[in-house]
């Protein structure tokens, strides 16, 4: 059953399966998991698949949902992307399946990603530089990239600091360097029909995501990930202006709640004919549903 926009009063682009319906929770993902927690002031229980979907539900909330493949750069095995997808096909009024896939596996990537999109309903996928330990324009992630831009397909991309390893030693051993978002203009060049999304505000990069929207056609942002209480004030102007088609509600769930971020949005100089497209229908024609 397609989305019924009318039926839904926001679209969350951002939401994380941390937990697989059929397999423990992975040892090496539980440390991040603890600080993670402690640092966003958020519940310690990763909710699994039927509990995301039940929440967003009552709030009448459609998502995309996806994991972060970090196989290569944390050893931590992932949720699988299959589990994502076929959970997603059962409800498809409102959840939408993204994909993760660690660029490291380069060509044989590239074959699951085609695979999850021609079979599986995949329609987007997610990239996180820093757990990943990868630059986002590196090579070795083209193929992957290739399929994504053969099907016009949306690709999130983290930016900025990364709760994921704060307050750990050494940062958990992640590197903040590939959060750094100039890192994938050079993507939004090399494939232009790859619809780029630039996740979080990119502090304390902001001015470049802001201006890499404004470059590129191909590139929107999603606000998730911070409290908008907590937006530097460029950010919410441009909202407002010249980027008023390109931003995105995103939660970062369930490390903030869908409701809790709309609530502080309403609270922090949107325009009020702005923030009904940053609630749906930016993300609506984004992803092809209008």
């Amino acid at each position: 059953m397609p989305i019924d926009l009318s039926a839904i009063k926001a679209i969350d682009v951002h939401v994380h399966a941390e937990v697989s319906c059929h397999d423990p929770e992975d040892p090496v993902m539980a440390q991040f998991f603890d600080a993670a927690s402690a640092y966003f002031k958020a519940p310690r229980e990763r909710p699994k698949l039927p509990e995301i979907v039940e929440i967003y539900r009552e709030q009448q909330i459609a998502f995309c949902l996806f994991t972060v493949d970090a196989e290569s750069g944390l050893g931590a095995k992932r949720v699988s992307n299959y589990e994502i997808a076929e959970f997603a096909a059962r409800h498809d009024d409102i959840c939408i399946p993204f994909a993760s896939i660690d660029p490291h596996k380069g060509k044989l990537g590239a074959r699951e990603a085609r695979d999850l999109v021609e079979n599986h309903g995949v329609r987007g996928f997610k990239f996180h530089g820093i757990a990943q330990d990868i630059s986002p324009n590196d090579r070795v992630a083209y193929p992957i990239y290739e399929v994504i831009n053969a099907y016009r397909l949306p690709a999130i991309f983290h930016t900025g600091h990364s709760g994921m390893g704060t307050g750990m030693r050494g940062g958990g051993g992640l590197r903040l360097k590939y959060g750094q978002p100039m890192l994938v203009d050079d993507v939004a060049v090399d494939f232009p029909d790859m619809k780029i999304i630039l996740a979080h505000p990119s502090w304390p990069w902001v001015d470049e995501s802001l201006s890499m929207a404004l470059h590129k056609t191909n590139v929107f942002i999603d606000l998730s990930g911070w409290s908008p209480r907590y937006f530097p004030s460029q950010l919410v102007h441009y909202a407002n202006t010249q980027l008023r088609g390109k931003m995105l509600f995103g939660s970062d769930f369930p490390l903030i709640h869908p409701q809790k971020w709309l609530d502080a949005a309403r609270q922090v100089g949107f325009r009020d004919e702005v923030l009904p497209a940053i609630m749906k229908d930016n993300a609506a024609a984004l992803l092809g549903l209008t």
